[in-house]
Parts: C-alpha cells; structure tokens; sequence
C-alpha cells in the first residue's frame, strides 16, 4: 500500500524518531556513564530537544510542551505523579481567569469604544493618532492578552488610516509594539513575567509584586512610544476621517454589560495590587463574575483562554524543578560562569542574560524562551552568589523584548499581512526599541534588584 506524505505523517514520524533516540540515548547513558550523572544528562538532552522544537515548531508549542513531562517520565527523571503538577500551579489558575476577564473586556465591546474613543479625538493629526494608540494599548496591554488586544484594535487602526488616507504601517507598527512594551507593566501583563515569578516562588525566593515590573515596563512604554511616535514619517490625511472605524452595540443591556466588565477587571486590579488576598484568587472571583452576570457564556469562556499559553506553560513548568534536583542546571551555569569569568561583574551577567533571551525570543515563543531560562539564570546567579530577583527580571523583560521579527510575538505576525510589512521593516523598527529596552533594563535592575 502506497505512504501517502503528508505534514502530519512527517510530524509523526519524526516525534517517533526524537522520542526512540532520546530513549536510545537514555539507555546508553544508564549503561556507560555515571549514574549519578544520568538524570541531568538526560535533562539537557530534553531542554536542546525542546529548544529547538520550540524554535522550528514542528510540533505546535503545546504538543511540544506536553512531550517534556512524558519523557522525564519515561525516563526516570521525574516520577509519574510529579509529571503534570504544573497544571495544579496557582499561575496557570491566574493565566486562565485572565484570559475570561479579557474576553469580557472584548465581547462587550470595551476594547473598541477605548479605540473608537482615541480615533474620534485625534482626527486629522496622524502623530496625534499614534500617540493615542500608543499611550491607550499600553494601558490596555498591561492588564489584557497582548494578542488579544492587537486582534480587537487591528480592525478599528485599518478603518482610521484607511478613511484618512494614512500609512497602514505606521498606524499598525505602533500597535502590536507597543502591545509588547505595555505588557511589561504588571505581572499579568504578559505570561514571561508569570512564568519567572513562578520559578522564583517555586525556588523558595521572594516573589516580584503586581506593579514591580513597573520599574521597567512604564520608562519602557513611555520612551518607547516616544520613539515609535516621533520617528514616523506622517503624511497629510488626503480625506476627511468619516464616522467611527466599528460600530458598538449601544443597546442598555450591552452598555450595562460594559460597566459591569470595567467594574470587574478595575476592583480585580485593586485587589491584585493591595496584595489583599492571593492573585490566582483575586483572578478568578473576576472570571466567575463575569460568567455568573452573563458577560460570557461557557462556550465563550473556553474560546476567551489560550490553551497554546496553558499547556506551553503548564509542561515546562516541570523542567525547572529537573533542572534543579539533576544538578543540570547547575552544570550550564557553571559553563556559562567558566565564560564569563568571576569577576563578579553585573553589567556582564546582565548583559549575556539579556542578550542570550532577548535574541532568542526573536525566533520563538516568549513563554517557551522564559520557561528554558529562566531556572538557567537562576542557576547561574546563584552560582556567582547573586541575588536571583534581578537575574530573573531581565529573563523576563529580554523575553518580552520581541520587536525585531514578524514571528517574535503574536501581535508582530497580526499586523504584518493587514499593514503590508516586511521584515525590514520589522528590522528598521524594532531593533532600535530592542536597544532602548536593554540600556532601560541595564540601568534599573541594579538600583532596583542588585545582584550583590
């Protein structure tokens, strides 16, 4: 009988192909090499593996994260109870209930009336326009899905530019950048920033606040938004704007929807920040009113939650503890410490920190890149006797740094067919703002977290 080749038979084929030589070289290893050593070698066998699965997807990122746990497990690293306790981790509660409270937030149509709202107020001045798209999807992003937020305002900033006469790419080129540098605000704002706090809770080290990322994430936002803002080349609108870019339900029962969305996602902020009770509790008492007022119906909540970020997350979660109890994590960090020298320098663990993450995440997911490193520079600032807190801050805020390509993050490839980019524009654009976020990070983790 005739193979018929197809992608999904090249997938299965070449999982059976990684999973028989990781269980090959497993054997092997159990059979010559030391046994204490085993586990961590066969642990940075799963981190390359991962890595460069994660980087050339040819598995989707939640297939490929759902893998890690089961070879761990199959190879003895980890024991089979152990293997999916990411799922019961209080962040993945916090990451779906954020998910509902923003689908909320764009089913009643809150996201649009702030678009609508900026469009209205800045007709007929395209750098007035882009400030206000820029200063209110900073806000929005800190709080929502980046993604989701650049997927609701896409169709308000092509109406404007289209009934103007403006450059699509200008007005969409500050959309999905800024969605990026607003997410760095507080610590929903983006699952990097999640994903780090966990590995420091779960390390026994203290946790990072709601509003502490805030140090990077609003003199990032503002001089970034400066910089995207002022070096557009505007152009004279060549028509009158006409009416507004999407029209709203403005029946009572939808505006009363609304109110009771802003209400929710403002007292869970409140809440969130007063540190009064738990986040994921805080978090999920907003998801449940949502769905208890009908803002939401069940169907929609599953729809509102990215599984592909739950199951990313949910299955690394598991290699930092690997990582951690092998002993391998101890052995990358003591090869990137032999290259670095200990002088003790924070300007160079810093730098190759950020450097090593924030290049990276240029080519794969933001979550899987701060999943893999973020127990590495942990590892290694503990190696060097540093406090981990500002190692681990510039995991997150490099993994979030994604401005260079179209594949970096969700809201770059959004905006890419809608305002006809290129990867030169990404280039022209982003990799200036990739500075900016270094040289802001590089000045205020040792003020605000030294490392000694």
């Amino acid at each position: 009988m005739r193979l018929i080749y197809t992608s999904k038979n090249r997938q299965i084929f070449l999982g059976m192909v990684i999973l028989a030589a990781i269980l090959g070289i497993y054997w092997r290893l159990k059979t010559a090499a030391d046994p204490e050593k085993i586990d961590a070698y066969i642990t940075l066998i799963v981190v390359a593996v991962s890595a460069f699965l994660f980087i050339t997807e040819i598995f989707s990122l939640s297939v490929t994260a759902m893998c890690v746990p089961l070879v761990l497990t199959l190879t003895g690293v980890i024991t089979p109870d152990e293997a999916f306790l990411g799922f019961s981790n209080e962040n993945v509660i916090l990451f779906a209930s954020m998910f509902i409270i923003g689908g909320a937030l764009f089913k009643t149509g809150v996201t649009e009336w702030i678009g609508n709202t900026v469009v209205n107020l800045t007709k007929g001045n395209e750098r007035l326009l882009l400030a206000g798209i820029a200063v209110s999807v900073c806000c929005i992003s800190a709080f929502l899905s980046n993604t989701g937020t650049v997927a609701v305002l896409l169709p308000v900033c092509v109406g404007i530019a289209d009934s103007v006469g403006w450059s699509r790419k200008n007005v969409l080129l500050v959309l999905a950048m800024t969605a990026s540098t607003g997410g760095m605000i507080s610590l929903v704002g983006t699952p990097p920033n999640i994903t780090v706090n966990a590995v420091l809770s779960q390390a026994g080290y203290e946790p990072f606040g709601f509003f502490e990322f805030a140090w990077i994430g609003i003199p990032l936002s503002v001089l970034g938004s400066l910089y995207l803002v002022l070096t557009r080349k505007t152009t004279p609108p060549l028509r009158e704007a006409t009416g507004e870019a999407v029209k709203l339900d403005n029946s009572p029962a939808m505006k009363r929807k609304r109110l009771i969305a802003v209400l929710v996602m403002v007292a869970v902020v409140v809440v969130m920040a007063s540190s009064i009770i738990s986040l994921h509790i805080a978090a999920a008492l907003g998801a449940l009113v949502c769905v208890l007022f009908g803002l939401l119906t069940e169907e929609e909540v599953v729809e509102s939650i990215d599984w592909t970020t739950i199951f990313l997350f949910a299955g690394t979660l598991i290699l930092a503890d690997a990582l951690d109890s092998t002993g391998a994590g101890r052995m990358i960090a003591d090869t990137v410490i032999a290259g670095v020298g200990t002088n003790n320098s924070q300007f160079v663990l810093l730098t190759v920190l950020f450097l090593l993450t924030g290049i990276l995440t240029q080519f794969m997911s933001n979550t899987a890149i701060c999943a893999l490193l973020a127990p590495i520079g942990l590892q290694i600032a503990a190696g060097l006797g540093a406090d981990p807190r500002g190692a681990l801050m510039v995991v997150g805020i490099a993994a979030s740094s994604a401005f260079i390509t179209p594949m970096a993050t969700p809201p770059n490839t959004l905006v890419m067919g809608p305002g006809r980019l290129t990867m030169k524009d990404y280039i022209k654009t982003g990799l200036p703002l990739f500075v900016i976020s270094y040289l802001i990070t590089i000045a205020v983790v040792p003020r605000v977290w030294p490392l000694y």
